[in-house]
This record gives structure tokens, C-alpha cells and sequence, in this order.
């Protein structure tokens, strides 16, 4: 394609937007602490904005995915991240913790259009074990969301309050919508969707009567519980249970998404995708077992980290691999694979998030951790029939 972007500017650009829905998330999880005491409510109705967030970034999936086949990628986009800037003025500006709460939920729809539009733009352009290895790099992008966003959040929260945060948030998306201003369209008019907007929405069934493709998208949503989990219930683990600062707590979380990311590298050297998975799924099972007894027992925090660190570089395996597997299953119809995908993996987040909450959350985040490894590896054994057992 003479019009196409370098690669080295997709790489750049849509892993900014594919981070962007959850950098939503993990910069201002240094805030939560703090958000319970400004809107005088309860931990829970709090961690709920996190929940609302990830909801409305599954949600928004759903829709943006079928439209970005139908219109092309980049207006769905730059509309998608103008709806964003109104509601992270509305968050700033709200008055209680339900308006928070409400104007969070359509952050995430809003930020949903990159998160599922920039997978769709990879399908567009490659194909097959390159599609892979840009996924990879891809993942390896993202994790720099993680590793720079509460780090970040956890040190403005010494210097500004969490206002000061939302406000950072509203100039990324400005720089973003600059920076895709340049972008090249990858999905050309003869290939969009001809049907009306409605009929577009059919093209949902036949992928979901693809039943390697469910499996593939089972597997992440299961993978991403964890990470979600371990999101919602982290900044309450490291800052309340080990009294760790906002800034210690943002460089543990990005160590992390430093293990994520040599995961997530490391993806290139095996022979194929399905290979990377199957590798990651039995790691993944056998390193929460650590993750669950460390928790429980309440080891010191260095040990958690460790074990946490170990663990991760396999979720860094399954991810990238996972979902070149999916979206390869279904290129004739990306963006509606693209949104279920990411519906599925942010609304079994926002599910799993207030879960952490019940209980002693050391003993519930064990417990989840462990269950979401069995469904991955449950679901890794139906889509790859060779898994070793």
C-alpha cells in the first residue's frame, strides 16, 4: 500500500491508543485511597468507578468495532476521542460520587475506540506470523502505559490532587487526536462493509459460532480477570496492607508491567503463536499456586512482588499470542472479532474488579487468581488440542 504509515509509526501510534482504555485505569489508581475521603463515601462505591470504567470499555467495543467496518478507522477514532475529552471535564467537575461514577462510564466507552480500532488496524495490514510479531511489539507498547501511569499518578498525588490527574488525562487525548491526524486509512472503501449500520451488527453471530475463536477470547478474558484483579486490588494490598507510599506502590506496578512486557517480547522467539500460549498457560497455572500461598500467608511484601513479577512475564506470554490467534481466525470480519474480544476480556474485568472487595480481599484475590488459571488453561486445552496437560 503506497499510502500506508512506517511501522515504526503504527507501532508508536496504536499502541498509545490501544493503551489509552486502560491507562484510564491505572493512572489514577494511586487516587483511590484518596477519592473515598474527598467524596465522603465508601472503598467500595469508589473501586465501582473502576468497575463503571471497564464496563463502559467493553460496551463501547461492541459499537465501535461493527462502525469502524462500516465508516474506516480513523473518524470512529477521533470521535470516539472527543466523547472523551467532554467526559473527563464532567469527571473533574463532578460533584459527588455518583456523577464520578457516571461520567467514568463513558470515559470507558469513549476510550474503548482505541483499545478495538487499533487491533483492527493490525488485522487490516498484516496477516499470518507477522501479524503475530506485531502483536507482540504491540503488547510490549502497551506495557509502557502501565509502568509509566501510576508511577506518574502516584507522584503528581505528592504535588497536585486527583483533579490535577484528570487533567493530565484530558491533554493526552489532545496530543493523541494530534498525532492520528497523520494516520493513513488502513481499511480502504471497496473493502468496508456495503450493507446498512444494522446489517452491519448481524456479522456478529457468525463469529460467534466460531468456536476456536470463542476458546482464543476465553483465554484472554480469563488472563485479563487476573490483571484486573490484581489492578483493583493492589493499590489496597501495597498502600493499606504494607503501608507502601503512592510512589513506591507506582514503581512496584511497574515492575509488573515490566514482566508484562518481556512477555510480551519474548512471544517472538517461539515457532508460533500457539506455541507461546501453551507455554504461558502452563507457567500461568503453576506460578499462582506461589502467587495464592504468598498472599495467604502474608509474606513480606518483597516476596509478593517477586512472585507477582514471575507471574505477570507469563500473562505477557498469553496475551499478544492469544489474540493474533483470534482476530486470525476471523480477518473477514475484524472489527466485530476486535469488539468481542475486547468486550468479553473488559467486561469479565469489570465483573471480577469489586469482587477483590468482599472479604479479606488477600484471601478473595487468591481465590480468584487461582480460578481465572484454571479457565485459562480449561480453554487453551479446547482451542489447541495438543496442549500439554
Amino acid at each position: 500500500m503506497a499510502t500506508r504509515n512506517s511501522k515504526l509509526y503504527l507501532l508508536i501510534t496504536l499502541g498509545i491508543a490501544s493503551a489509552f482504555g486502560p491507562f484510564l485505569t491505572d493512572f489514577y489508581l494511586p487516587t483511590l485511597p484518596v477519592l473515598d475521603k474527598y467524596f465522603n463515601t465508601s472503598a467500595s462505591l469508589v473501586q465501582l468507578s473502576l468497575t463503571f470504567c471497564m464496563i463502559g470499555l467493553a460496551v463501547g467495543q461492541l459499537f465501535i468495532g461493527p462502525l469502524s467496518d462500516k465508516y474506516g478507522r480513523k473518524r470512529p477514532l477521533l470521535l470516539s476521542l472527543g466523547l472523551f475529552g467532554v467526559a473527563t471535564i464532567g469527571c473533574i467537575y463532578s460533584q459527588d460520587i455518583h456523577w464520578f461514577i457516571l461520567f467514568r462510564l463513558v470515559q470507558g466507552l469513549a476510550g474503548a475506540g482505541g483499545v478495538v480500532i487499533s487491533k483492527s488496524i493490525a488485522t487490516d495490514l498484516y496477516e499470518g506470523r507477522e501479524l503475530s510479531m506485531f502483536f507482540s511489539l504491540l503488547s510490549g507498547v502497551q506495557g509502557l502505559a502501565p509502568i509509566c501511569a501510576p508511577a506518574l499518578g502516584g507522584f503528581l498525588l505528592e504535588v497536585t490532587d486527583w483533579k490535577g490527574i484528570f487533567w493530565i488525562l484530558f491533554a493526552i487525548g489532545l496530543l493523541l487526536v494530534f498525532i492520528l491526524s497523520f494516520f493513513k486509512e488502513s481499511l480502504p472503501k471497496k473493502c468496508r462493509q456495503k450493507e446498512n449500520i444494522y446489517s452491519t451488527f448481524h456479522n456478529y453471530i457468525p463469529v460467534l459460532h466460531n468456536k476456536r475463536f470463542i476458546n482464543y477470547v476465553l483465554v484472554q478474558a480469563f488472563a485479563m480477570g487476573v490483571m484486573f484483579a490484581y489492578i483493583a486490588a493492589s493499590p489496597f494490598i501495597f498502600q493499606t496492607h504494607y503501608g507502601l507510599s503512592p510512589t513506591a506502590y507506582g514503581l512496584c506496578f511497574g515492575a509488573n508491567a515490566v514482566a508484562i512486557m518481556l512477555g510480551s517480547f519474548s512471544v517472538s522467539f517461539f515457532h508460533s503463536a500457539k506455541q507461546a500460549m501453551r507455554t504461558g498457560t502452563v507457567g500461568f497455572g503453576l506460578v499462582s499456586l506461589m502467587v495464592a500461598v504468598a498472599l495467604i500467608s502474608n509474606a513480606t511484601v518483597i516476596i509478593v512482588e517477586s512472585i507477582l513479577f514471575l507471574f505477570l512475564i507469563f500473562l505477557g506470554l498469553i496475551l499478544p499470542s492469544s489474540t493474533a490467534l483470534a482476530l486470525d481466525e476471523e480477518r473477514d470480519n475484524s472489527g466485530n472479532a476486535s469488539a468481542l474480544l475486547g468486550f468479553l476480556t473488559f467486561l469479565f474485568g469489570g465483573v471480577i474488579s469489586p469482587l477483590t472487595g468482599l472479604g479479606n480481599m488477600l484471601y478473595t484475590t487468591s481465590i480468584i487468581i487461582i480460578v481465572c488459571c484454571l479457565g485459562v488453561w480449561w480453554c487453551t486445552r479446547k482451542a489447541i488440542s495438543d496442549i500439554v496437560c
